[in-house]
């Protein structure tokens, strides 16, 4: 089995989030956020990148109501500009004829099966975990490691140091989806023994490569 983080891996949703950040501080009256800015708060859950953008305008980050305000407002935007990254549909499609496909992803459930849903991407996968199951959110192992049990994931691919380090914590191999805004979290140079995807069309050799070296290398984040 492989799994794959959502956001910034398998979707590019950066305008829809970066929006409802914006229009949610926007909201307690503070100045609109960028999608650079939101882009860099993004990957640890929906309520850390509430804390982040509420912090960034120096507004409470515990506000009270503000997460439920921000899910009712990406809720409507959901679906406006999020599509899958070029090629994505086609490597699942390959990688599924080698072995199940599973999502771990930091986004609540709902809203990641209604995404996945809408792009025609639900299909592939046997399973979906959500950053509000009761495993937590990575980058806790927990998920991945049910996963594992169920599935012998032998690959996490993910664009976030939150994705590697799950899979750190698992035993379980990395690769980085470097086309993601999440790659730029890590320090660079990167270590030249993480392996890197620089298109999600360079995935379709995990068909080929599914069986990986459980030794880590150092997670490195900015």
């Amino acid at each position: 089995m492989i799994a794959f983080d959502l956001d910034g891996t398998l979707i590019n949703s950066s305008r829809d989030l970066a929006e409802s950040a914006s229009d949610l501080v926007e909201s307690y009256g503070a100045a609109p956020l960028s999608v650079p800015e939101v882009q860099a708060m993004v990957g640890d859950g929906a309520s850390v990148l509430v804390a982040r953008a509420l912090a960034s305008r120096q507004l409470p980050a515990d506000t009270p109501g503000a997460l439920a305000r921000f899910l009712d407002i990406y809720d409507g935007r959901l679906l406006n500009n999020t599509v899958p990254y070029d090629g994505v549909a086609e490597v699942l499609a390959l990688l599924l004829e080698t072995g199940p496909l599973a999502v771990l992803t930091n986004k609540p459930l709902a809203p990641a099966l209604r995404i996945l849903d809408h792009l025609g991407l639900r299909g592939f996968f046997v399973e979906v975990i959500g950053g509000d199951s009761h495993f937590g959110r990575k980058p806790h192992p927990a998920g991945l490691q049910s996963l594992m049990r169920a599935g012998d994931v032998t690959v996490m691919v993910g664009d976030s140091p939150v994705d590697a380090q799950a899979a750190e914590a698992a035993g379980c191999g990395f690769v980085l989806a470097g086309y993601g805004p999440g790659a730029a979290k890590f320090d660079a140079p990167l270590p030249a023994t993480m392996r890197v995807a620089h298109h999600a069309r360079e995935l379709a050799w995990l068909a080929d490569t599914r069986t990986f070296d459980a030794a880590r290398v150092p997670i490195v984040n900015r």
